[in-house]
């Protein structure tokens, strides 16, 4: 079973930013998309945005222009970039693996929280 790792959380003030990393524990020799969410207490957890094992990254209305979503294939780690951060972007964030045939997984989710 594969399993995800999430780094990069914490607290930053309004305007600043991060980067979240995401780590598989394995290589995924088949075809695979990762993918980053987000969830505050109360909602539903929400895409933002996704990028396959060959680069092609869509983004959901809610980080296109502001996140930045990239990868190395090689270390099966993806990333996103978070810059003007708003105290409305606190929340979990979670990556998930898509892979095979219906296969997938779930990082423990990673805290970011925008407060000054």
């Amino acid at each position: 079973q594969v399993q995800l790792v999430e780094s990069g959380g914490g607290l930053v003030q309004p305007g600043g930013s991060l980067k979240l990393s995401c780590a598989a524990s394995e290589r995924i020799s088949s075809f695979y998309v990762m993918s980053w969410y987000r969830q505050t207490p109360g909602k539903e957890r929400e895409l933002l945005g996704s990028i396959s094992r060959f680069g092609y990254v869509n983004y959901q209305d809610s980080a296109k222009g502001r996140f930045t979503i990239s990868g190395d294939d090689t270390k099966m780690t993806i990333f996103l970039d978070m810059p003007s951060l708003t105290p409305e972007d606190t929340a979990v964030y979670y990556c998930r693996l898509n892979y095979g045939s219906g296969s997938e997984a779930w990082g423990q989710g990673t805290q970011v929280t925008v407060s000054s």
